[in-house]
């Protein structure tokens, strides 16, 4: 058992602090009879290895196709995102493959990333391109990390140039789903915009 000044240097905090975690419930402690708080070894065990843990870097590897023709690529996307997490020391907790869209607000593995996140098994998400998270709101995205005390990495800035295709797909995506909403799905205008989309696209 130490008292508050003990425990406080211990902890690398002011003695201050050691009493409001204490009357906050983040620290147990015992009050003697002569009404001095002691806190007890496991308590100190206890806030220094949650400290270690929060300065680790644990992440979440998402990694995303758009397509099943693109599925091969996830493999060696996955392998270049371990190697890059490994290389900075950082604990890998979980590897998560989708084969969706970027425009896909319900992917079910982007969730259980951010879930992750918010249990706090891990404070970081690792994603090899941005658009790998998400086409647009990429932004939006970090800041629901950083709101769960963790953040998004990004191992490469740019956009792979072999990705056009994947970006022509969203367009058309796109174009299908404002189209659909303007015009419905069976009126003449529709089948007119997304076939001349399509049509000038692959010309």
């Amino acid at each position: 058992m130490y008292k508050t000044g003990k425990a406080a240097k211990l902890l690398g905090v002011h003695f201050l602090t050691v009493k409001r975690w204490i009357y906050s419930g983040k620290l147990k402690a015992q009050k003697s009879a002569a009404g001095r708080w002691y806190v007890p070894e496991s308590e100190i065990r206890r806030l220094l290895g949650k400290a270690l843990r929060d300065e680790t870097k644990r992440c979440v590897i998402y990694a995303r196709v758009s397509s099943h023709e693109q599925k091969p690529h996830l493999k060696s996307q996955v392998e270049r995102l371990e190697k890059y997490a490994e290389s900075r020391g950082y604990e890998i907790v979980k590897v998560l493959e989708e084969t969706a869209s970027g425009l896909n607000e319900n992917r079910r593995k982007l969730q259980t990333a951010y879930n992750t996140l918010k249990i706090g098994r891990a404070n970081l998400i690792l994603v090899e391109f941005k658009d790998r998270l998400s086409r647009f709101g990429f932004n939006y995205l970090k800041s629901l990390a950083e709101s769960y005390g963790a953040n998004v990495e990004v191992m490469n800035g740019d956009v792979k140039k072999d990705a056009m295709q994947e970006l022509v797909e969203d367009m058309i995506s796109i174009v299908t789903i404002f189209s659909a909403k303007l015009y419905g799905l069976r009126s003449r205008k529709f089948k007119n915009v997304t076939g001349a989309v399509k049509s000038a696209i692959h010309d």
